[in-house]
């Protein structure tokens, strides 16, 4: 709000408490005959000059339980951030890289290098190089060395995963432990004498910010998590696709 706006509510505040309940007309006729010279020469403060709640000041009045749930939230900002770079789709399972490898197996072969460069290349990569190096074995052999690099790969997508499902949980919980102590606090306000209003107010806050706090850290993290779980799963459907496909293209019963 503007200084003429904060100016202009002063100013009918005043013409309404000396000029009774009319319209703007009789406002404007009555305001300068009634309203004494000092009411009309005075200055109204300017909005700038008011205080301004700051983050540390709101940490402040949420009291110490908020100091966990501050932790709980850098490092869930911290995971997600991670999680977003680590499972992107080109990273993960890189578009026509079966291809590729099937064209460059159809010319030279398996090679050493061939095996070292495909499994640093990417997760997929990783599965696809475990089962050529049993190209020469059976089926079920191959298939049983990408169900093992499957496996392992599996587990690498869904890291911090855990964490983050467990901050998603247990934020509400650090969001009412916060609001518990701030209901404490406010019995404690209650005297025989009569209340403490300073006690009373920093016990309100500390239940409010806490409660909402810990709602605002849980629901963001909880929609990540299902995100990135149901990210994982179809990675890990397409990687199990690709690699049957690279087995039955070994063994000709696929020409790509």
């Amino acid at each position: 709000m503007g200084t003429w706006q904060i100016r202009q509510q002063y100013g009918r505040l005043l013409i309404h408490n000396f000029c009774g309940n009319g319209d703007v007309r009789q406002w404007r006729r009555c305001g300068r005959r009634h309203l004494p010279q000092t009411l009309l020469q005075a200055k109204v403060p300017v909005c700038e000059n008011l205080p301004e709640e700051s983050v540390f000041s709101i940490v402040q009045a949420a009291g110490w339980p908020i100091w966990p749930l501050l932790l709980a939230s850098i490092i869930a900002v911290a995971l997600i951030i991670e999680r977003l770079v680590a499972l992107r789709r080109s990273k993960v399972v890189p578009p026509g890289l079966l291809q590729r490898v099937v064209n460059e197996y159809r010319q030279n072969g398996v090679t050493v290098a061939m095996l070292g460069d495909l499994e640093s290349h990417s997760p997929l990569g990783r599965v696809l190089g475990a089962g050529l190096r049993n190209v020469g074995s059976s089926r079920e052999i191959m298939k049983e060395a990408i169900e093992e690099a499957g496996s392992v790969v599996s587990h690498n997508l869904e890291r911090y995963l855990t964490t983050l499902g467990t901050i998603a949980a247990i934020s509400p919980l650090m969001g009412l432990f916060g609001t518990v102590v701030g209901m404490i606090e406010i019995f404690g306000s209650q005297a025989p004498s009569g209340s403490n209003p300073i006690q009373l107010a920093h016990g309100i806050s500390v239940a409010l910010y806490n409660t909402g706090f810990g709602l605002l850290i849980a629901i963001p993290s909880m929609i990540f998590w299902r995100h990135f779980r149901a990210l994982v799963d179809s990675f890990v459907i397409e990687m199990q696709q690709q690699a049957v496909r690279l087995v039955e293209v070994l063994h000709g019963q696929r020409k790509s």
